[in-house]
């Protein structure tokens, strides 16, 4: 009778969840209330979680492979970008042979070849792409975004998809836990976020870097560096000629090429040098350079609190870490809290403060909406109900047609428009999946209306 010997494969298999067989089959002085320790803890993380990472970049490609070798068998990612050169040095799950192809479809390849009891869904598309059906079927969602509209998209349609008892508290089935990582050079940050309980994304909006700006006056007359050109192109050209009769979207590479030409174009009308493709991605999407080694502490910290979220093993991170590792290594944790004015969250109309209706234009409206701390809204439309009770749409910038047809109104004050004091307007953007209200409020009661 011949005795087999145990195949070494099968035996680095089972050695491989020794860890996480620690932390999950035993009780522990940290642990939830809610925690049963068993042996179907890890079942569960390798059959039935399902988790949707969001972003396959720099830090994407660090969070697909931590959770993939912490033990979860179920993933799905999103991501709409090509591979690129440049991304090599850090996003390491590409090789030179994949520049050009989907990020998300061969960061699966790779996972899938690399980690067997891990399999990859990907999803070469925009978030946008997707209705809430979609995102229903996660248990939880991991963001390693570069864009502050695609955080502030992904997190209003999580906050929709809120289901509410009789009594108007929130049903606690609905909610689907959004952590979120973010990297910017040598500092990053993660945070988890329970939609509806907790801050969510719009209640610390005024926590993200503010965008760089270049005078006006200086790109269209004096431009000086090859940033100048590029907001030239971006802030005037691009509206005067309207090449693809779209607003800009720094995602797509033709705007890109378009806007790579012209502005190569007007450096060398003013003899400055240095604009290249990537230089014409980072100014229209407001890129910073990535530290790979920032990447790695904010993904790990992210793929942690996944990890106590899904397995109850441990509280979970109240709720926001800092880290910045510029000069040593420096982090913290605080509870950023929930604001009763949020502009998601609050399910309060948000109030627009106008000092005079008889000369505030509805273009200074659309303005303040942009410009604002609160908003920071990027192409609103707008819409109101009228006292006659009919639908009255005052400016739509997303269709051709309607934008010409409505361009007049941006002239008009509220007063010629018919708009009254607590009017309320329907707000739609980029920045959210589902319309806002914000609500007119002119100061004064002396003000005549024309």
């Amino acid at each position: 009778m011949s005795v087999h010997s145990p195949n070494p494969a099968l035996i680095l298999q089972n050695k491989r969840w020794n860890g996480l067989r620690n932390v999950l089959e035993r009780e522990g002085p940290f642990c939830k209330d809610d925690f049963s320790a068993s042996s179907d803890n890890l079942e569960f993380l390798q059959t039935n979680c399902k988790l949707l990472v969001i972003g396959a970049g720099g830090l994407g490609c660090e969070l697909l492979k931590d959770l993939a070798l912490m033990g979860f068998g179920n993933l799905h990612v999103i991501d709409m970008d090509t591979i690129e050169l440049s991304n090599l040095n850090r996003q390491f799950l590409f090789r030179r042979t994949d520049i050009g192809s989907s990020k998300a479809e061969c960061a699966a390849r790779f996972i899938n070849g690399r980690v067997p009891t891990c399999r990859v869904t990907p999803h070469f598309k925009k978030i946008q792409d997707f209705d809430e059906t979609f995102y229903q079927q996660f248990n939880l969602i991991v963001c390693g975004l570069d864009s502050i509209v695609a955080r502030r998209w992904i997190n209003g349609m999580l906050l929709s998809m809120l289901r509410y008892e009789d009594d108007g508290s929130i049903d606690t089935t609905s909610i689907i836990p959004m952590i979120d990582g973010g990297t910017e050079g040598f500092k990053g940050n993660a945070r988890v976020i329970l939609p509806g309980y907790t801050a969510c994304i719009e209640c610390t909006l005024d926590l993200f870097p503010p965008q760089v700006n270049y005078p006006l006056c200086t790109i269209a007359n004096t431009p000086r560096l090859p940033e100048h050109c590029i907001e030239y192109v971006k802030i005037i050209q691009w509206d005067k000629e309207s090449p693809f009769g779209v607003p800009l979207d720094g995602d797509d590479p033709q705007h890109i090429g378009w806007v790579y030409e012209r502005a190569l174009e007007r450096a060398n009308e003013f003899n400055i040098t240095g604009v290249t493709y990537r230089l014409v991605q980072g100014v229209v999407k407001h890129i910073i350079p990535a530290v790979a080694s920032t990447n790695a502490v904010i993904a790990a910290a992210c793929a942690l609190e996944v990890f106590k979220l899904a397995t109850s093993c441990y509280d979970y991170m109240s709720n926001y870490l800092n880290f910045n590792d510029l000069d040593g290594i420096y982090t913290y944790t605080y509870e950023a809290e929930k604001s009763e004015g949020c502009l998601a969250c609050s399910n309060v109309p948000q109030t627009v403060t106008v000092d005079d209706p008889n000369t505030t234009t509805l273009e200074d409206v659309i303005k303040q909406l942009c410009d604002s701390p609160r908003f920071q809204l990027k192409n609103p439309s707008l819409t109101t109900v009228m006292k006659d009770g009919k639908q009255k749409t005052l400016y739509m910038s997303t269709v051709k047609s309607i934008e010409v047809a409505t361009r007049k109104n941006l002239t008009q004050s509220l007063g010629e428009l018919g708009l009254q004091d607590g009017q309320q307007l329907t707000v739609t953007d980029v920045t959210s999946p589902s319309a806002m209200i914000v609500q007119l409020k002119f100061q004064g009661n002396e003000i005549e209306m024309v």
